[in-house]
């Protein structure tokens, strides 16, 4: 028979304590990592001063700052009628462009997970140009205020057939990158074809495509800016949700978000960013590349931090282009399409070698 314990051991083990758990430390981050965050936006949102400051008195009639804010707040001064009709136009149209692209870009990137993507991927801005080239040669419009709706009934059409063509509610961001490559190469082909069977398209649309902010009209802006807006502030109320999707399906859904109205939502602030900017400006490229792969090494993948980032040092970006295409080319101007271009092109190329360097 077993023998029983003696009542002195029941008590002594009874008495024994239990291993205290101690919960585990959350991990915060460093807050010297947050403030160093701050003041880099603070820093960033002055350097965007100054380049709007350059924009107001760079140009064909070279303006010192103080003549460009005498122009910008009194109606009397000679630089007057320069700074309002010609320069402050162009420069908000730009400061709306950079901030669309920027944003447009950073999503995008976050969305197909792919640091090297572009707003061009998903072929809004072919999607834009096909239907600008078709309201011109078919339906007779002949003015930006009329192929300006067109532009972007293009672009949010091309976004929904996207998400279609990729899966719809099983849309991954495989999918959506080919459903955007392959149309954005049927639409570009559809272009090129109807500028070089029509005179009139090609008349129209050769300075359009090449990306410029030298046609800004204060209605314009004022047609942009809504769309640009609500962009906006569809992708900022994005980034944490992004943040979550960036860990896979399986964890964003565990963390309560819904994978497919993330992405739909994410396609819909690239409709209204990029299709709005594409419409006012042209399909100007690289700005939606460039400024958010710069930007991450600044800031990290956080795209709570790194979109609010991207719609200020976009303009810097798009504003600086303009200014240095006034000043090499003085007194004509290189648009600014051409500048992004020529800056952009071998930074791609530094990025493409950059990954494959990493994953060898």
């Amino acid at each position: 028979m077993p023998l029983a314990k003696s009542p002195q051991a029941q008590g002594s083990s009874a008495a024994e304590p239990r291993p205290r758990i101690r919960p585990r430390p959350r991990i915060r981050p460093p807050r010297g990592r947050h403030a160093l965050r701050a003041a880099g936006l603070l820093g960033s949102a002055l350097l965007l001063l100054a380049v709007l400051a350059l924009s107001l008195a760079v140009g064909a009639k070279q303006l010192t700052l103080a003549e460009a804010w005498q122009g910008l707040t009194d109606s009397g001064s000679a630089a007057y009628t320069v700074v309002h009709q010609m320069r402050l136009p162009r420069t908000l149209l730009g400061l709306l462009v950079g901030t669309a692209l920027g944003l447009a870009g950073g999503v995008m990137q976050a969305l197909t997970r792919n640091p090297l993507a572009d707003p061009g991927l998903l072929g809004i801005n072919a999607g834009a140009a096909a239907a600008v080239a078709t309201a011109i040669s078919f339906l007779g419009v002949t003015t930006f205020a009329g192929w300006v709706w067109f532009a972007f009934a293009g672009a949010a059409a091309v976004s929904v057939l996207v998400y279609a063509v990729g899966g719809g509610r099983g849309a991954t961001p495989a999918r959506l990158a080919l459903a955007g490559a392959a149309l954005n190469a049927t639409l570009t082909a559809y272009v090129s074809a109807v500028m070089l069977l029509d005179t009139v398209s090609l008349d129209k649309m050769r300075f359009w495509t090449v990306g410029s902010l030298a046609t800004a009209q204060p209605d314009t802006v004022a047609k942009v800016a809504p769309f640009v807006a609500a962009g906006l502030l569809l992708a900022l109320a994005l980034a944490r949700p992004l943040n979550a999707l960036a860990l896979g399906d399986d964890a964003a859904r565990a963390l309560g978000t819904r994978p497919q109205l993330i992405r739909a939502g994410a396609i819909a602030a690239v409709t209204l960013l990029c299709g709005a900017a594409t419409a006012a400006c042209g399909p100007i490229v690289f700005v939606g590349l460039m400024v958010p792969h710069l930007v991450r090494a600044l800031t990290g993948p956080d795209l709570r931090w790194m979109l609010p980032y991207c719609a200020i040092l976009a303009p810097v970006l798009m504003l600086g282009a303009d200014v240095v295409g006034r000043v090499l080319a003085r007194p004509g101007e290189l648009q600014v399409g051409i500048v992004t271009t020529v800056l952009g092109g071998p930074l791609f190329l530094y990025f493409v070698r950059q990954r494959k360097a990493a994953q060898a």
